[in-house]
């Protein structure tokens, strides 16, 4: 035991500056917070050190002015300094903002018909979308690849750090595709034909496909059927051989490949589903298309166990060696919600799909799961989205309603890592017009959420497997606090993994994070996460240097300044220090 406490011995000190006259000579703009370039570290013996990252070439990328027209940025760098990448959407917010008005939650759009062009996708990029995602349950694979490349182009082209989210279809119940048509209008008394056979030629009026063959056997005259979560009801009527004939009680819009849910007496009639597998023959080739593409995150519809999850990423690693795809549990039915801590340990992160749980469980009880799974999500360390019919009427209307606003507001306040807009991206009329809503409401309660100073005491679990971990780990639990109390402008963290950056985004400081990586697939999955802002910059196990360069580069793009007081994390040295930007 004392062999071990000496090998893993930690300490604290403060250091003087190797270069005191490195220190700033200005005083900060906000009164009270000037240091004095002190240093403080806390080292185990037993890191090691760390080969430097190899060095980038890119070139700095153009960013929007405040007008939103995209010039060159300013002469930056030196030829001698490795160049710096970031978002050019986030970039110009923090020159015009700074860094207190910077959004932390971050925001995920489907693309879909209405957003799929090179235009639409870039205005979206502009208006803040972080993630990109692309849902399986329609289109083909080719028109999926000519999105995926898309928005790759778009990063590369016009300097801009959009991950990709491939959603799985699962292997639930639901819809044709509707015969081509984008969506179709159910009327109240409307009889509608639900069948199970399919039809080469567009199908006939009011009738659908189902996908399950054993749909007509298994519904009862009398039983409800529920579409997209309820966005329809009808009621058996009657069954005609493959043909289940339904009259509309609740008019709605139904959209291709919508799921199907039917419930009986009062309850969800759901043994046949929960014998059908998670993971479909089509996914698994739509899995094998996402690896082929390098999407950074592959969201599995309708998971039931862990076991799922495990599978997969071991399929994903034995497939694409040394890949960075991130596996996304969605939570969305009654068996994941019997096993959700599971779940959520196996996977990378996790999706509150409130449309599809909705039409599985009492729909009073959604707000309290939503809560648990964010919460749930938080102390395990595991990114999570809150999707589904966010603002749902904007797939129609240009303006949200007054609850809808009030529901993304609770999604924020809970400290959700994300929200997803699904159709209003997707189909809708106003897609950019969602995401701005989207955008608003995050940056006005996060903002409330400072000023009331309201550091919530949730309780953060031990989420560490080592010792070496447990000091990552305690080292970005202080750091948030010292930057809440010191009222810092950011926290700068270079880590090679990403896992450092996403402790610290666990402990959601007042200030935004900048999480700056070597690699350029870890900085897009870092743009899942909560208050993080991930640059791309080769750097060494030297925080001298890592830190003099990063000045100089930052503050030469006009992002900081002198006087900006910052604390400094590093994954390799396991180092706190806490400066002034020279």
């Amino acid at each position: 035991m004392a062999a071990t406490a000496a090998t893993a011995h930690t300490f604290l000190h403060l250091a003087a500056p190797r270069n005191p006259s490195a220190a700033p000579t200005s005083l900060l703009r906000l009164p009270g917070r000037r240091v004095n370039h002190a240093r403080l570290t806390a080292s185990c013996s037993g890191s090691g050190n760390n080969n430097a990252a190899g060095a980038g070439t890119d070139d700095l990328a153009a960013f929007p002015n405040p007008n939103g027209i995209l010039v060159a940025p300013p002469a930056a760098a030196s030829p001698s300094h490795s160049p710096i990448d970031v978002d050019v959407a986030t970039e110009a917010e923090l020159r015009e903002n700074g860094f207190r008005s910077t959004r932390r939650t971050k925001l995920v759009c489907t693309v879909g018909p209405a957003t799929c062009g090179p235009e639409e996708l870039e205005a979206l990029a502009v208006g803040g979308m972080n993630v990109a995602r692309v849902n399986m349950c329609h289109g083909d694979r080719e028109w999926h690849r000519g999105v995926i490349r898309a928005v790759r182009s778009l990063n590369e082209e016009k300097g801009f750090a959009v991950a990709v989210m491939m959603d799985t279809e699962g292997s639930e119940i639901h819809m044709g595709d509707l015969g081509g048509a984008p969506a179709a209008k159910a009327e109240d008394g409307e009889i509608w034909t639900f069948s199970v056979r399919s039809f080469e030629a567009p199908p006939p009026e009011r009738t659908i496909h189902v996908n399950y063959e054993g749909f007509a056997e298994d519904v009862r005259v009398g039983d409800e059927l529920l579409v997209d979560g309820g966005m329809a009801r009808f009621e058996v009527i009657e069954k005609l051989g493959p043909d289940v004939k339904c009259r509309c009680t609740d008019p709605g819009l139904l959209l291709p490949r919508a799921n199907l849910t039917f419930w009986r007496d009062g309850s969800i009639v759901r043994e046949r589903n929960a014998m059908l597998p998670t993971i479909s023959s089509k996914d698994w080739l739509d899995i094998d298309f996402g690896i082929s593409e390098g999407v950074d995150f592959i969201a599995v519809s309708f998971v039931k166990s862990a076991e799922v999850i495990n599978h997969l990423k071991s399929y994903i690693a034995a497939r694409s060696r040394g890949s960075d795809i991130a596996v996304i549990a969605k939570i969305e039915s009654i068996d994941s919600l019997k096993n959700l801590e599971e779940i959520i340990r196996a996977s990378d992160g996790a999706m509150v799909a409130r449309g599809d749980m909705g039409a599985q469980i009492p729909l009073e009880q959604v707000p309290s799961v939503q809560q648990k799974i964010v919460k749930l999500c938080r102390q395990l360390n595991k990114p999570v989205i809150v999707a589904s019919q966010l603002l749902e009427s904007m797939i129609e209307y240009p303006t949200p309603t007054r609850a809808e606003v009030a529901d993304v507001s609770e999604a924020v306040r809970q400290r959700a890592d994300a929200l997803m807009l699904s159709g209003e991206s997707a189909m809708g009329r106003y897609p950019e017009k969602a995401l701005s809503v989207l955008r608003s409401v995050s940056i006005r309660i996060e903002k409330w959420w400072r000023e009331e100073k309201r550091h919530e005491e949730l309780e953060l679990k031990d989420v560490s497997s080592s010792f070496s971990d447990k000091i990552s780990e305690e080292i970005c639990i202080s750091a948030a606090k010292m930057a809440n109390k010191l009222e810092v402008d950011a926290v700068f963290v270079y880590t090679k993994t990403g896992h450092m950056a996403s402790l610290l985004s666990r402990c959601r400081p007042d200030c935004p994070i900048f999480a700056f990586t070597s690699s350029t697939s870890v900085r897009r999955r870092l743009n899942l996460q909560w208050g993080l802002i991930p640059f791309r910059l080769s750097f060494s196990d030297d925080m001298e240097s890592n830190l003099n360069r990063t000045f100089s580069l930052l503050k030469a793009r006009g992002m900081i300044q002198s006087g900006d007081l910052v604390i400094a994390l590093s994954d390799m040295l396991q180092s706190i220090q806490v400066m002034n930007v020279p």
